[in-house]
């Protein structure tokens, strides 16, 4: 933003500083003249005692006196004001100068650096300590993008080179079987589709474009279950909901996202045969709790929390032909943080996972 030049803190503190002053020292001059008043007589008075005389000066001998030297005081005052007051801003300011370079600095798009600055809690102090929280987040969240940005890359170019192979072995053999190779590349392209879908709602979701209404996540959690229920029924999982109305504010269309990809997950990721998910509701002082919990295998605890993370899709748990894209945990951290909320992982001692969304409670 272009501005017009002006006067900086440190002078406008300054004169500040020594109008204050100045202020302070000719109310002060100007008590001791009223007080020094009321003792002056309008003319003189001559006290005569042996061997000594004394004459009491009056009004305009006492203004003649006070006056030049009531002058210099406040020179004096202004020229000591003006000097100390430059001196103290420039001390009081130079936190201030030290969150000005770093801000500068992160302009330029350097976030690794840190204020730091040092002493007791104050004003400037807790002002750094938040930029320097900010810049963290901003630095992990830029860090965060990166990675995503190579992953979506590297996802999205996998079923092109896919496609670009299959066109390939077709115009290399024209005898070969066309309908095969047609519902391979419509494989490919569905799987390319819902990962543009995926990365267009992670993108909605961050950004928080979405109008907020009152949503039961009981009815969202049965919707979910009741649609992934032939999903359920084709792996041999059995899908068990229950719990109480939560109520809280959001998106209907991206709370039903995320209740859909942590019951998909659960299903998928489940036991060969005889699995078991569990979708549960419930109140909390303050909040709403959505849970989803699913028998599997046993997973390494180490492994739980990198689960959300984009295109992790866990290679120690069990993959099925409905594996997804590896965006289903990282869309429902997404979301959950776009409505106030956390998501929370746990593994289960018998084996499996334990998905928690806590949400504010309307």
């Amino acid at each position: 933003m272009s501005r017009a030049p002006g006067l900086s803190v440190r002078l406008r503190l300054t004169l500040s500083y020594a109008g204050f002053l100045m202020l302070a020292g000719a109310l002060l001059l100007a008590v001791v003249w009223v007080f020094l008043l009321r003792y002056v007589p309008d003319r003189a008075l001559i006290v005569s005692a042996d061997p000594d005389t004394v004459v009491f000066p009056v009004r305009t001998n006492l203004l003649r006196m006070f006056a030049p030297r009531a002058a210099a005081a406040l020179v004096f005052l202004l020229v000591f004001g003006l000097v100390g007051g430059w001196f103290l801003a420039g001390r009081m300011l130079a936190p201030l100068t030290r969150i000005t370079g770093a801000a500068r600095l992160a302009a330029t798009g350097s976030l690794a650096h840190r204020i730091r600055l040092p002493g007791r809690r104050d004003e400037f102090r807790e002002l750094a300590d938040a930029f320097d929280t900010m810049l963290a987040q901003l630095e992990a969240h830029v860090a965060e993008q990166r990675r995503f940005a190579a992953n979506a890359s590297h996802e999205l170019r996998t079923p092109l080179a896919i496609s670009k192979a299959l066109l390939d072995v077709a115009r290399a053999d024209p005898d070969r079987d066309a309908g095969e190779l047609i519902d391979r590349l419509q494989a490919v392209n569905d799987r390319a589709i819902g990962l543009t879908e995926a990365l267009l709602l992670v993108s909605r979701a961050g950004q928080r474009s979405f109008t907020r209404e009152r949503v039961d996540l009981s009815l969202v959690a049965e919707e979910a279950t009741e649609t992934l229920l032939p999903l359920a029924e084709k792996h041999g999982v059995t899908v068990e909901t229950r719990g109480d109305i939560a109520t809280t504010v959001g998106s209907q269309a991206l709370l039903l996202q995320l209740a859909m990809n942590l019951v998909h997950n659960a299903i998928v990721h489940n036991l060969p045969e005889h699995g078991a998910v569990w979708v549960g509701t419930s109140v909390q002082p303050g909040t709403v709790v959505l849970t989803v919990e699913n028998t599997g295998e046993a997973l390494d605890p180490l492994l739980v929390p990198t689960l959300t993370e984009p295109f992790r899709r866990g290679t120690e748990r069990v993959h099925h032909d409905h594996a997804g894209v590896g965006l289903g945990l990282a869309i429902v951290k997404t979301i959950a943080q776009a409505h106030d909320g956390t998501l929370t992982l746990a593994t289960r001692a018998s084996g499996g996972l334990h998905v928690t969304v806590e949400l504010p409670r309307a």
